[in-house]
């Protein structure tokens, strides 16, 4: 460990401590305006105020607490009405840009512990700026979860909304500055960057995008909602104002006037059913014209002529051929049994001989796979012989050539 770092470790031990050991007041200054200094010591205020923990804005002014250190208290206790959305992110890709630098020069110089130490402030750079959008996006489902419920005027509600998605607009806004094709010709080919600036970077970057857009539809509806009581509120207030300046007055029956006012008319249109008295012989000749009124349906004539003929379809003309197949190879085995015992009859020879279309390859398959579907008895009754040989010197694999088929002795 550096000289530097071991520095940097122990001042930040102290000012740590000085937070636990004052936390009673300062807890104190962030309900109050000023810092309570009853009770405290020359020396602790002078730490407190070397710290930063609290300043003096001017000398006429009291002890206050400093602005990270409230903006830390207003963090810790998801204090709705104090926490604020910090969505600089040009600052922090100009830092990263920097650092990806000094991370290159001293790999290229070979200081492994300055590349270690530039890579080490890389993660956290990127962990702060994940980190702010997560607690951004964590204020915000708050003030969803508790439907606002830290301010009480339905107008402050209304303010409120707008003012969580504007905060919404700008995180957008920060995450659109991040260009990944930037990132990628910044970091080059090395691998722990590319991890951490690419890969790491958009798989969280994109769940982050994915909760903003749900924060921002729940806010509209949140707002369509607020807007909706704010209308019926005015009506309300307005017609208790009304009511005020004219005690006697009595609402009209508006069901009994030819014209409803829009406000009142809410009742649904009826919309009655009729059907033909079929049973009343005074209606008969009514009904009757009507019908004859009627247009006749046209239909369009259709010339049975030009049908075009049943086609068989694919399937069929390839089960046709199979059949023929199969037929041919079974007059194959009929002219074996009626050769003389154990003369074999070359199948590719009968083929020729029989004059039939059947590629060769496509003929030996049938004839073998015939003798195999045979049962075992009538296997016996004949004797396959297969004229075969070897693909190559290296290679085991058997090529027929023919085969010879004749009855057993």
């Amino acid at each position: 460990m550096s000289e530097l770092e071991s520095r940097l470790l122990k001042t930040g031990a102290e000012r740590l401590a000085l937070l636990g050991k004052h936390a009673e007041r300062l807890m104190q200054a962030y309900t109050r305006d000023d810092v309570p200094l009853e009770g405290l010591s020359d020396g602790a205020l002078r730490k407190l105020l070397a710290a930063r923990v609290l300043w003096r804005p001017d000398e006429q002014s009291g002890v206050k607490l400093s602005p990270k250190v409230r903006d830390l208290i207003a963090e810790m206790l998801a204090d709705e009405t104090r926490r604020h959305v910090n969505a600089d992110v040009a600052e922090t890709l100009e830092l990263i840009r920097t650092q990806v630098d000094s991370y290159r020069e001293a790999r290229s110089k070979g200081e492994h512990w300055r590349q270690e130490q530039q890579l080490l402030r890389l993660r956290q750079e990127v962990d702060d700026l994940n980190g702010r959008f997560a607690d951004a996006i964590d204020s915000l489902w708050q003030r969803l979860n508790s439907d606002f419920g830290f301010v009480s005027q339905l107008n402050d509600k209304i303010r409120e909304n707008d003012r969580a998605q504007k905060q919404i607009v700008r995180l957008l806004d920060g995450l659109a500055l991040i260009d990944f094709d930037e990132l990628i010709a910044l970091v080059g080919s090395d691998g722990s960057l590319r991890k951490l600036l690419i890969s790491q970077l958009q798989n969280r970057l994109s769940h982050h995008y994915t909760s903003l857009r749900e924060v921002q539809r729940r806010l509209i509806e949140l707002m369509a909602r607020f807007r909706k009581q704010q209308a019926r509120s005015r009506l309300m207030t307005g017609m208790a104002a009304f009511m005020r300046e004219h005690p006697g007055f009595v609402p009209g029956n508006y069901a009994q006037r030819s014209e409803v006012p829009a406000l009142f008319n809410r009742a649904a249109p009826l919309n009655p059913a009729a059907a033909p008295a079929l049973d009343r012989p005074l209606d008969t000749r009514v009904l009757a014209e009507l019908l004859h009124d009627l247009p006749a349906p046209r239909h369009a004539a259709q010339n049975v002529a030009v049908a075009n003929p049943v086609q068989l379809a694919e399937e069929s003309l390839a089960a046709a051929r199979q059949q023929a197949l199969k037929l041919d190879v079974e007059r194959f085995y009929l002219a074996v049994l009626d050769q003389p015992p154990a003369e074999p009859v070359s199948a590719l020879a009968y083929l020729q001989q029989s004059g039939l279309e059947w590629a060769d390859e496509i003929w030996l398959f049938q004839v073998i796979a015939e003798y195999q579907g045979l049962p075992r008895s009538e296997q016996r009754a004949f004797r396959l012989q297969q004229e075969e040989s070897k693909a190559s010197a290296f290679n085991d694999l058997r090529l027929i050539h023919d085969v010879a088929l004749a009855v057993a002795v």
